[in-house]
This record gives structure tokens, C-alpha cells and sequence, in this order.
């Protein structure tokens, strides 16, 4: 069983977007929006999201360009603006009032975007490895990849390439994590056989053009919107996007954020290691 039902909604601008929804045992139970980066999917929630779903109702969804959600024909628009919009669009769409965000990487920014704009909608946040300075390491690497990946013949070269991206953040990886891993990035072909990521190259076109619209230029102040409220930081031991010294700046600029370094990962972490999860599940209270 999937756990989850699929949720279909429209975005302002006309596209049809998918999001997964896991019900919790409760009707009344809280809401927690799980928002993943840039190039994945809702995939990435599939660990956490049941486990979430104890408590929470927990919808995850997979940004315009990704997974199940359209194509966005114009590709201008594949940026964390439109995002948070399409968010905004989910959540009036489920008449849900209030959530608590989880942002892995750009969906981290996402999540301090939707609290500084609609504060009253926002009851606590999870970043995972991300904050409002990115480091320029770790963005010129992901420039360096996103929408430039060949489709591939066959599961085993779709691990090799996953792992050729993504090895020094997972170095402790089996093969069979591996497999799961690309299992969650790609997708089979539409036509010509063989598989592809699950994602539209065209992704990258912010990118290209102008950084800032990939990553609003000064995030601090965005940041500051979130004095009142609960915020959990993960940040991978090894990240090249979370700088140890960015997050000391988080912490001093808001004393009472909660931190979790986790051992051994990069950018960024899965969130089933178990000191994400524990982190986690004390800061949401989520039963043992």
C-alpha cells in the first residue's frame, strides 16, 4: 500500500499540479507540508512523510516541473516566488489554515519565504541544510549539473550517474541505497525506452540567466520574519551549501533555533538517518 492518496490541484496560472496526501488518524490533526529541492520530487518524503503521518496529516508535494506535476511552459517561472505561490494554491485548495513547513534545500527557502509573507499560516519550520546565505561552493555545483544529465539505458547506469552526482554527500551508501536513491529521481521514458529524471530540464533556465532569480539575493531579512517562531536547522556534517559559519550567523541572530548536525552527509541529508529523525521528532513531538 502507498500510504498516501493522490491530491490534484490547479496552479493561478493554469497548470495542474500533484501533491502526495497522508492522512493521519485523526480528522482534526495538524497539517505538515513537506517541499523538497530543486531538482527532486515527492520521492524524497517517503520515509518521513508516513512517519509524520502518526501525527500530522502531511501533504507533500511535487513542485511545478517535477514528478507528477506539469511542465511549465514557460520556463521564467521556475523560480522560489512561483513556488511558494503554488504552495499558498495547495493549501487554499485543502482549506488548511496553518501548517508546519519542511524545506529540503530550496524548499527550505520556500518555507521562510511563505512565514515572512503569511506569518499567521505558519505554525514552525524544519530546514534541511539550508539557510538565508548560500554558499557559492555548493551552488556552482549544482549549476554545474541541473537539466545537463543524458537520459540513461537501465537502472544500473541510473545509479551510476546518481552516485557521480551525489557521492561525496552519501559516502557511507550500500548499493542497495543507491538503488532506492535513483529509484526516487527517475523515471521510465515516455518514448524511445530507457529512463530519464523525473524532472524538466529547463529547471535550470533561472539559473543560467540570473542567480538571482534562482536565490533571492539577501535572505536575512526573510529570516528575521521567523523570530517568533519554533525553527529546527539540520545541516549535513560535510554541506557545501549550509556553511558552519552561516549557521552560527542563524544562531545568533535567533538564539532559540534548534540545531542538528548530522554525521557523515553532505547536501543533503535524507532525513531518515536516525539523528535527523530524532532531531525531528522531538522538535515536532512526533511519538517514538
Amino acid at each position: 500500500m502507498s500510504g498516501f492518496d493522490d491530491l490534484w490541484y490547479r496552479s493561478d496560472d493554469g497548470l495542474t499540479l500533484y501533491a502526495r496526501d497522508y492522512a493521519s488518524p485523526g480528522g482534526d490533526a495538524p497539517v505538515a507540508l513537506c517541499m523538497h529541492g530543486l531538482t527532486r520530487n515527492a520521492a524524497d518524503f517517503a520515509g518521513l512523510a508516513p512517519h509524520l503521518a502518526q501525527r500530522y496529516r502531511v501533504l507533500v508535494a511535487d513542485q511545478r516541473g517535477r514528478g507528477r506535476s506539469d511542465y511549465d511552459p514557460d520556463p521564467t517561472r521556475y523560480q522560489p516566488l512561483t513556488y511558494v505561490q503554488d504552495m499558498f494554491r495547495l493549501l487554499d485548495s485543502q482549506a488548511i489554515q496553518r501548517a508546519v513547513l519542511v524545506g529540503t534545500s530550496m524548499g527550505g527557502l520556500m518555507a521562510m519565504m511563505m512565514a515572512a509573507m503569511q506569518p499567521a499560516r505558519v505554525s514552525a519550520i524544519v530546514l534541511n541544510d539550508i539557510g538565508p546565505e548560500v554558499d557559492p561552493a555548493g551552488l556552482a555545483r549544482i549549476k554545474a549539473y541541473v537539466g545537463k544529465a543524458e537520459p540513461v539505458a537501465d537502472w544500473a547506469a541510473a545509479v551510476a550517474q546518481t552516485r557521480a552526482i551525489n557521492g561525496a554527500a552519501f559516502p557511507d551508501f550500500s548499493p542497495e541505497d543507491w538503488l532506492h536513491f535513483a529509484r526516487g529521481l527517475y523515471r521510465s521514458r515516455a518514448q524511445g525506452g530507457g529512463l530519464e529524471l523525473a524532472y524538466d530540464p529547463a529547471i535550470s533556465t533561472p539559473l543560467s540567466a540570473a542567480a538571482d532569480n534562482a536565490v533571492p539575493p539577501d535572505l536575512w531579512p526573510v529570516f528575521g520574519a521567523l523570530s517568533a517562531l519554533p525553527v529546527l536547522v539540520l545541516r549535513g556534517e560535510h554541506s557545501d551549501i549550509l556553511s558552519a559559519a552561516g549557521l552560527a550567523a542563524m544562531r545568533a541572530r535567533k538564539p532559540d533555533l534548534v540545531i542538528a548536525e548530522i554525521a557523515n552527509r553532505g547536501h543533503a541529508p535524507t532525513l531518515d538517518e536516525p539523528d535527523a529523525r530524532a532531531a525531528i521528532d522531538a522538535f515536532l513531538a512526533i511519538p517514538a
